[in-house]
């Protein structure tokens, strides 16, 4: 599966939400179970009545939801109204804003929190957030204002926002050339075997799953871009580890495909397979324990700890550090005291 591209094109008065063209070994699939797929939220009976309405179109032709996707189709999904995520609607969320001054600011994000709108997150974003507290943000590369950069939905912790063109240009370009500073804290599955380490892999769109981004080596190294990722053992855990992540590069769920790739994915990680137990025993005990940790810490353990950055007017290098937050110290706790009573030799 090749060319995702959410853009806005008049077809008819027809607005264009997804593209997809299908590999050339695609197998034939009911176009329904195709889309579910690689359409985040989306269910067979909405993907069903789209179909139904003429919203899905294979090759410039309305198709029913029995079609069979074939090799090099090209799959539009329309409506009659734009993107949600390009109707930005300001709203009065509050935001936990560690520092701020006429050019940027930084936001401490909680978990939970969509960074900005897409299909099925249309509202509560910070983006949302941004547009009712601060007036003229300056868009960024895809059209988002204020962001230099982002974190995932589950993931909580720091990101520094611009607030005019200047700052926008200045923070993206010390991404762009890996001059800024980004910690992450994560809890993973496993006893990692070293203290620290480097892991370099390019990271990639899932060929299968495109809801999953995934290492590409070898010969498939060029599905990918470089990212490297180093760590560093903070905590041994028994059946998991407590580790901290020092980011080279930015690529999308870097963290989590990485650790994945090394064989500790990240503790809750639904999407990655971590909300299963992967290590430890099968004592029913052990199982309850464990989903007492899911409870307390129902998403990824995974936090945006530190962050530093050079400032856009006065050159002065910035530092920032945020506690962890309540949810994934609480797992951290519970771990801790399961060590610190069961024999894990």
């Amino acid at each position: 599966m090749t060319d995702y591209t959410p853009e806005q094109e008049s077809d008819d008065e027809l607005y264009e939400h997804y593209s997809f063209t299908a590999d050339k070994g695609q197998q034939p699939l009911r176009i329904d179970k195709y889309l579910m797929n690689f359409i985040v939220n989306a269910t067979r009976n909405k993907i069903q009545a789209a179909a139904k309405s003429g919203n899905i179109h294979v090759n410039d032709e309305p198709v029913k939801s029995n079609y069979k996707v074939k090799p090099f189709d090209v799959i539009r999904v329309l409506f009659e109204h734009p993107p949600y995520e390009n109707l930005l609607t300001p709203e009065n969320i509050p935001l936990n804003i560690v520092y701020e001054d006429d050019d940027l600011l930084v936001v401490n994000k909680e978990p939970g929190m969509v960074v900005h709108p897409g299909h099925g997150n249309y509202s509560g974003t910070l983006i949302n957030a941004l547009i009712y507290h601060f007036d003229n943000l300056p868009n960024n590369s895809s059209n988002r204002p204020g962001l230099v950069h982002r974190i995932d939905k589950d993931t909580s912790g720091l990101l520094v926002v611009a607030k005019n063109e200047e700052a926008m240009t200045h923070l993206a370009k010390q991404f762009f050339d890996k001059t800024s500073k980004r910690e992450y804290v994560a809890i993973v599955w496993g006893n990692m075997e070293e203290e620290e380490g480097t892991i370099e892999g390019n990271i990639g769109r899932h060929p299968k799953n495109r809801l999953q981004n995934t290492v590409f080596f070898g010969d498939d190294e060029d599905k990918g871009k470089p990212a490297v990722t180093h760590y560093k053992v903070l905590e041994r855990l028994g059946y998991v580890t407590l580790v901290s992540c020092k980011l080279e590069t930015g690529r999308t769920h870097q963290i989590r495909v990485h650790m994945k790739h090394i064989g500790h994915t990240l503790f809750n990680d639904e999407r990655y397979g971590g909300e299963r137990i992967l290590k430890g025993t099968t004592f029913t005990k052990y199982k309850q324990f464990v989903d007492n940790c899911f409870k307390v810490l129902p998403r990824q353990a995974l936090h945006a700890k530190t962050l530093g950055f050079t400032h856009p007017r006065t050159g002065e290098f910035m530092s920032f550090d945020s506690e962890i937050p309540e949810d994934m110290q609480l797992c951290i706790e519970k771990w801790q005291h399961y060590v610190k009573h069961q024999d894990l030799s």
